[in-house]
C-alpha cells in the first residue's frame, strides 16, 4: 500500500491509495461519513482493472481533513479488534 497525495487544503485532502481496491475504499469512505464535520467523503477509480484509488476528503472547516481521516482510520482499527475478538471467541 502506498499514499501519494494529490491535493493538501485546509478543508480539502485528496491522496491516491495505490495497492488498494474497492474494499478498503469503501470501508474508509463509510466511516468518514460517521464524523459530523465530513462535508465529501468520496472515493473514485478511473480504470476498474488497472486504476489506482483516489479518495477524497473534506470537511466544514471545523476539523482538518487529515484528522477526519487519521480518527477513522483509528475507529475501524477498534472496530478490526473488536471483531477479531469475538470471531475468536466464537471458534473456542
Amino acid at each position: 500500500m502506498e499514499i501519494n497525495v494529490i491535493e493538501n487544503k485546509k478543508k480539502r485532502f485528496v491522496f491516491e491509495l495505490k495497492g488498494e481496491d474497492h474494499t478498503l475504499c469503501n470501508l474508509l469512505r463509510e466511516e468518514l461519513w460517521n464524523d459530523k464535520s465530513i462535508t465529501v467523503s468520496a472515493y473514485n477509480i478511473a480504470h476498474p482493472l488497472v486504476g489506482i484509488p483516489k479518495i477524497i476528503v473534506e470537511t466544514d472547516g471545523k476539523k482538518d481533513p487529515k484528522k477526519a481521516l487519521l480518527d477513522a482510520v483509528t475507529r475501524l482499527k477498534k472496530k478490526n479488534s473488536e471483531f477479531a475478538a469475538l470471531v475468536k471467541k466464537q471458534i473456542k
